[in-house]
């Protein structure tokens, strides 16, 4: 049976105001392309599939068009579960109807696991769908104290509960599999992701997935990865799209599984094209040093966050004919000379009296300032922390 893994498609997320909707419809019909050229038996898709509980109608319009694309009029199975950005009952809505075309859409947590026929494989599979199981989801208190530590071992154990409770319900015959959408303690996080813990209360041991799972498929962490310390094959599949700067660098990807019962996974990644990238520009040289870049056309089809060294500040009509040469300016960060020295000496761990002297120099052309105003200054600001102090206590 040849399985794809996929999750936190986010649909209808926006980049600071800029919609990502066509992005997001680009990285669906490569879906289905890949489906297709992968002659691909079986779809999970581990949550996260829109980015706020009431997303636009757009973004739900691509999410079903998309499901009936992919599921080849039934023929082809596919698994849905909630995660934390998804309003469980609303994505759940429709399963009437989904389940006529072999689309399960779970919005709560449950101890039961799902048998599903997959005629292309002419074989079955066994999976343990979890869907978000945060407390409220659960419908259950874990703990009535407030330690965050106490709170995460509670959380952790039922979580673990739960799969065990799932995995005695695995057949010899068939192939077994775990889904769910949460954060194993090991994976690499980016800005992206909104937490589901309180602190580290909603983190779950990497060693609490079912072992008795021939692969466990994860949704929330947007980079693709592994968990290594898990007792079974354990991946967070990614999102299809860098939904932040903090995602610089992440090749996107889905992944694909070949699996037959009692036997151990075969996994490869398929990587993805689709969207525009997330650049950084840092301009040292000033704002002629971005009209070169744009004069050369250097990434035209990206988002952009640019850092841009100065003296003096950028007038509105700079800014505007900046955004009007490339639609792609997301960020326009000014760093002037003097803040950047002043930056870099904090960096190098220097007594708040030499960046006091240092500034002094550099505002006066070299001038060095007299020992009563460094003084001065050194008790202001021993003031100022003193208030905060006060406002803390």
């Amino acid at each position: 049976m040849r399985i794809l893994h996929t999750a936190d498609w986010h649909l209808g997320r926006s980049l600071e105001g800029r919609s990502r909707l066509a992005e997001q419809a680009e990285f669906l019909d490569e879906l289905v392309r890949i489906v297709e050229e992968e002659k691909v038996d079986m779809i999970l898709m581990a949550g996260d599939a829109f980015d706020t509980v009431n997303p636009p109608a757009a973004a739900e319009q691509l999410f079903y068009d998309a499901l009936s694309r992919l599921s080849d009029n039934g023929k082809r199975p596919i698994v849905v579960i909630a995660g934390n950005h998804d309003n469980p009952d609303r994505l759940s809505a429709a399963s009437p109807l989904a389940s006529n075309h072999s689309i399960q859409l779970i919005g709560y947590p449950m101890a039961d696991v799902i048998k599903i026929d997959v005629p292309r494989a002419q074989q079955q599979m066994t999976l343990a769908a979890l869907a978000y199981p945060s407390e409220a989801r659960l419908e259950q208190v874990l703990s009535e104290s407030h330690d965050e530590v106490l709170l995460r071992n509670k959380y952790d154990e039922r979580i673990r509960e739960l799969f065990s409770i799932m995995s005695k319900q695995f057949r010899p015959d068939t192939i077994n599999m775990a889904m769910s959408h949460i954060h194993v303690a090991g994976g690499s996080s980016s800005d992206s992701e909104r937490p589901i813990e309180v602190g580290g209360a909603y983190t779950v041991a990497a060693t609490s997935m079912p072992e008795a799972a021939q692969y466990v498929a994860l949704g929330h962490l947007h980079r693709p990865q592994n968990i290594k310390r898990a007792n079974t094959l354990t991946r967070y599949s990614g999102s299809p799209l860098a939904y932040s700067f903090s995602e610089i660098g992440y090749a996107k990807s889905v992944t694909i599984l070949d699996a037959e019962p009692n036997q151990p996974v075969k996994m490869r990644e398929i990587p993805l094209s689709s969207g525009k990238p997330l650049v950084k520009w840092k301009a040292t040289e000033g704002i002629n040093q971005v009209y070169k870049w744009l004069d050369e056309g250097r990434d035209t089809s990206a988002w952009i966050d640019l850092e841009i060294h100065l003296t003096n500040t950028l007038s509105i009509e700079e800014i505007h004919r900046l955004r009007k040469w490339h639609p792609g300016f997301i960020h326009i960060r000014p760093i002037f000379i003097g803040e950047q020295e002043v930056i870099e000496a904090r960096q190098a761990n220097l007594p708040i009296d030499q960046l006091f002297t240092q500034f002094y120099e550099k505002q006066t052309g070299g001038a060095k300032p007299e020992a009563d105003l460094v003084q001065l200054f050194l008790e202001l600001v021993h003031q100022e922390e003193g208030s905060e102090e006060g406002v803390e206590e």
